[in-house]
């Protein structure tokens, strides 16, 4: 079965958005990012990965309001079988996010591999056999 391990929101100020998370909630920092698609912090509670992000492009925000959008962005499933579950996926015709997935390849085996898709209600999520940074393996 699939778990629930990630959390990614999109904010225009993701220092402010992560500190407030951190010094009200007690998430702890486990990384920071800064790449081509986006800008920001992970953070953790032990168990799930919450990444505050800053998109850097509107291909990359994959969303109709671009580098505008603010909120909940996409969460992710951790799965024990990437290429299975991928293959379910694509048999139930999930539409897979090309323009967002370049930024990494099939067998990279670093902790925040994932791979994006949209559910049929237009929902964005993505998929990893190695987690997230900051997130527990059960």
């Amino acid at each position: 079965m699939a778990k629930i391990k990630h959390i990614a929101l999109s904010t225009q100020d993701p220092e402010k958005t992560a500190a407030f998370y951190k010094e009200t909630l007690g998430l702890q920092e486990v990384g920071k990012v800064d790449g081509p698609l986006a800008e920001g912090y992970y953070l953790t509670d032990g168990s799930i990965n919450v990444a505050i992000l800053k998109f850097k492009n509107d291909q990359a925000a994959d969303k109709p309001e671009g580098v505008n959008f603010v909120g909940l962005h996409h969460f992710g499933f951790k799965v024990e079988d990437l290429e299975a579950t991928e293959a379910r996926l694509q048999a139930a015709n999930a539409d897979k996010r090309p323009q967002v997935n370049m930024a990494m390849s099939p067998g990279t085996s670093h902790r925040n591999f994932e791979v994006k898709y949209r559910g049929p209600d237009g929902v964005i999520f993505d998929i990893s056999s190695t987690g997230w940074v900051g997130t527990s393996d059960d």
